[in-house]
């Protein structure tokens, strides 16, 4: 399995329940997430998005509406991919 491979039904449900927080307002944006592109996530997606969910509630919140940026809340967290999935949550309805 590449990391450019589909996840798997499974590994979908699990990275879903993950993803579940605190704050209405990340929620809200996870769920048109998974909404618009869960039957195209790649593994290395997945593991991006894993990435973003160690963030406290806050700081997702402040990334997502870019009142932060990746490198103040997590440098490490500041890679080509998480920005790649950083760049598909905030995709306006």
């Amino acid at each position: 399995m590449t990391e450019d491979t589909l996840i798997d039904e499974r590994a979908l449900s699990k990275l879903q329940w993950r993803c579940r927080r605190g704050l209405l307002e990340n929620d809200l944006f996870i769920e048109r997430f998974f909404g618009r592109f869960s039957a195209t996530l790649t593994v290395r997606q997945a593991n991006a998005l894993g990435a973003l969910m160690d963030l406290s509630d806050n700081d997702l919140l402040d990334v997502h509406l870019a009142r932060k940026s990746l490198a103040q809340v997590d440098a490490q967290l500041d890679t080509e991919d998480v920005r790649e999935v950083l760049k598909m949550l905030r995709v306006p309805l």
